[in-house]
């Protein structure tokens, strides 16, 4: 049995942790998205620390104050998945993956690198990297995904996120589905907080994304959750995922849901990540 983690230092970069549930439980390292912060987890974890679980939710780069580092080739996508690993070895050197949006795309990059890390992989919403790239240019996705490319135009997006109520504001709740809640959670967590630029980062840190990472199979017990209310995510990038997993997968499709999965519908998040952990 280990202490319970506050932090992980990589780099010179401190992530904060929210480390719950049973010390003597299976690892669950939780990895949020943009535009939120580890306690978009706060519905999930106590549903998996009742099965057992100890989960360990992730401030991610950008995200954590003592972890904002400057220059867009820090928010290459490697980079944080070499951060989430950092969580694994802080922890003991093996455990489960489980991100959404962009952590997500973090934990498929973590179990290619270091896939004897890694027990296994579930993915919320955002399907294997390379598939959802190649999806750009056989579907609408490139269309669905045009917002990447305006948060990549310096300053324009903290301009827009600087009032309150504004079109920023109104992008996520009117354009893609957040509760009211949680669009005032994303203005106290990460506008007011000072986390914008960071979560910018995983945007405008893609050009940097380590090439050598294409073509790489993932060889972990996989699930993917997506829904079919995604406004971001078209199911071309999901139908493409398995090509690239060697291992026992699972997809598994949320009707009537959108985007944001671990707060609208946890129970359906807990019980794709159970199965995955307890069943592989």
């Amino acid at each position: 049995m280990t202490d319970r983690l506050t932090e992980v230092t990589r780099d010179e970069l401190t992530l904060d942790l929210l480390d719950e549930g049973p010390l003597d439980g299976a690892p669950v390292v939780l990895l949020h998205g943009f535009p939120e912060r580890a306690t978009s987890w706060r519905l999930v974890a106590p549903l998996l620390h009742a099965q057992g679980l100890r989960t360990l939710a992730v401030d991610q780069r950008g995200h954590s104050p003592r972890a904002r580092p400057r220059g867009r080739r820090a928010y290459a996508v490697q980079e944080f998945a070499r951060d989430a690993l950092a969580v694994v070895d802080a922890v003991g050197g093996r455990a489960h993956l489980v991100g959404h949006d962009w952590g997500a795309a973090t934990a498929w990059v973590a179990a290619t690198l270091e896939p004897q890390k890694v027990a296994t992989l579930t993915a919320l919403s955002v399907p294997q990297p390379e598939a959802f790239m190649r999806s750009w240019f056989t579907s609408r996705q490139g269309l669905k995904s045009w917002y990447m490319a305006a948060f990549n135009i310096p300053r324009l997006p903290e301009r827009l996120a600087r009032d309150e109520g504004g079109a920023m504001e109104r992008l996520l709740g009117g354009g893609f589905g957040m509760t009211p809640e949680e669009v005032a959670r994303f203005r106290r967590e990460v506008v007011e907080d000072g986390a914008l630029p960071g979560g910018l980062g995983w945007y405008r840190g893609i050009p940097f994304m380590d090439r050598s990472l294409l073509g790489r199979r993932v060889t972990v017990p996989t699930t993917l959750v997506w829904s079919d209310r995604d406004a971001a995510i078209t199911r071309a990038a999901v139908d493409a995922t398995p090509r690239y997993v060697d291992a026992p997968y699972e997809l598994v499709v949320l009707q009537g849901v959108s985007h944001w999965i671990p707060t609208q519908a946890p129970e359906a998040a807990a019980e794709a990540i159970i199965e995955r952990v307890l069943g592989s």
